[in-house]
């Protein structure tokens, strides 16, 4: 199946159905007075996340989608009938931009989660509304409103504790495939992912988390250089970045600098990514060149207070260990993350109580 993470659609949901001016007319009721009912709601286009659908490419060429429209209203005090809501499902984590505005509708974060992108219209009023003693005949009655529309744009964001970040064939494909179950394309050429992998890696029966690898990056990324940095925005919601360095086929390249490149690239896409829980990886120890090299680069990671781990992703060596580390740096993070939460609960509470004191 093919990989689509972003698209636009324009979606309209359903006009309100107008309201009726109609009277009774039965044999035995000659002045039966109004009996125009109600017109029906206009239905909704409602986004849903489902957590059985990875990809957007479903809705790729449907560009617009629209609500059904509600019924007039009827004589006989008979009530127009309401449209029916317009369902769209995408995949979890899918976040949703009104794209006129360039704002943040909705993040759809977990299993079921629902958002309204497009309210429905409201039925107009039939003239059973407008009898007083001084008007028992009126003829008013209101029009359906139409419904809302918006031109949104979808992003996909995949639901990935660790990200795995690195310039092209240092192995990272080759890090998921051995420490989870995916399976990714791997060859040796430059740019062999083409898209985001998500790998979960089990610790133990309770215990779990999911690995992200992003398509290579190269210098100028940020400028649409390669691949560009179409598919970073899969691991803005990570909670650990981790840098895959490694010596390429020349054995010339300074794996410093190639830190510093993927550094600057993630910084221009998203400052706040430059603030991340960070880990360097160093693959491809089997190699003698690799095994002289680590020593150093842990040291001078250690210096700027980052984590370092030397691993093989040909041999397995050192994968336990990576593993071990990923898992405590994502349950920090989420302790950490947990505190924050508290933390601003209090305040807020804490806030509450004193304005009421004040008003009091």
């Amino acid at each position: 199946m093919r990989f689509v993470d972003e698209i636009n659609l324009r979606i309209i949901a359903g006009n309100g159905g107008d309201g009726a001016v109609a009277f009774h007319r039965e044999k035995y009721r000659p002045k039966g007075g109004p009996a125009g009912g109600d017109g029906g709601r206009g239905g909704d286009v409602i986004f849903v996340a489902d957590e059985n659908i990875g990809t957007l490419i479903d809705l790729r060429y449907r560009h617009q989608i629209t609500g059904e429209n509600g019924q007039n209203g009827q004589g006989r005090d008979c009530y127009g009938k309401s449209g029916s809501d317009t369902i769209i499902r995408v995949p979890v984590g899918t976040a949703i931009y009104d794209s006129d505005e360039d704002a943040l509708l909705a993040d759809l974060t977990t299993h079921g989660q629902r958002f309204v992108g497009a309210a429905g219209g409201r039925g107009g009023l039939g003239n059973i509304h407008f009898a007083t003693p001084a008007n028992q005949a009126p003829r008013q009655f209101t029009e359906g409103t139409q419904g809302q529309t918006r031109n949104v744009r979808l992003e996909l964001r995949l639901l990935a504790d660790v990200g795995l970040v690195g310039l092209p064939s240092v192995g990272k494909s080759s890090i998921i495939a051995a420490i989870s179950a995916a399976r990714p394309k791997i060859a040796d050429y430059p740019f062999t992912t083409l898209v985001p992998n998500l790998g979960v890696v089990k610790m133990d029966v309770d215990s779990h988390f999911v690995v992200a690898d992003i398509p290579g990056l190269i210098e100028g990324a940020s400028q649409g250089v390669g691949l560009g940095i179409r598919f970073l925005k899969h691991i803005q919601r990570t909670a650990l970045l981790v840098y895959v360095l490694a010596l390429d086929a020349t054995l010339e390249n300074d794996l410093r600098d190639d830190f510093d490149v993927l550094r600057r690239e993630l910084k221009a896409f998203d400052p706040e990514l430059a603030n991340r829980a960070k880990l360097v990886v160093l693959n491809k120890s089997d190699l003698a060149e690799t095994r002289d090299l680590a020593p150093g680069l842990e040291a001078y990671f250690a210096e700027m207070g980052i984590g370092f781990c030397c691993v093989s992703a040909a041999t397995r060596d050192g994968m336990d260990r990576l593993k071990q580390i990923m898992a405590h740096q994502v349950a920090t993070a989420a302790d950490e993350d947990e505190d924050e939460a508290e933390t601003e609960i209090e305040t807020e509470t804490e806030t509450e109580a004193e304005t009421k004191a004040e008003t009091e």
